[in-house]
């Protein structure tokens, strides 16, 4: 009977990760859906950014508008120096609903990508860059 219960209690905390797990996202899928990205982004700590969007590398917690790399060529937006003003900083917050709809979260802003199209790609895409950034 202790089995049967032991057995009953990690399917049902089995059930339980898998939500947290889907919210945290699959940086391998994510690499996948970054290929979107790659025409203008990198996510690489050696390397400068491209001429057409920063490096992503350790984007996540790093204050916007903050890659000098980038800042010289062609430069940050008026919206995202107006941001950076305010302290503006990429948490995985801001990054989930900035992915969903970059002109829509930062008015203003050059970045021509209209969006992910689902929680689970955004999610994705932020568990790859976290991961790369290590």
């Amino acid at each position: 009977m202790k089995l049967v219960s032991t057995l009953g209690l990690a399917a049902v905390l089995g059930t339980l990760a898998a939500p947290a797990f889907a919210q945290e996202g699959d940086p391998a899928a994510g690499q996948r859906v970054f290929n979107q990205c790659r025409a203008c982004h990198i996510v690489d700590a050696d390397r400068p950014s491209r001429p057409t969007g920063p490096n992503l590398y350790g984007v996540i917690g790093r204050e916007i508008a903050s890659r000098e790399d980038y800042a010289q060529r062609p430069g940050y937006s008026d919206a995202y120096l107006a941001k950076k003003e305010e302290g503006f900083v990429w948490t995985k917050e801001n990054l989930r609903a900035y992915l969903a709809d970059p002109r829509g979260y930062i008015p203003g802003n050059r970045m021509a990508f209209a969006g992910l199209r689902s929680d689970e790609q955004i999610n994705d895409v932020i568990a790859y860059i976290e991961q790369e950034s290590q």
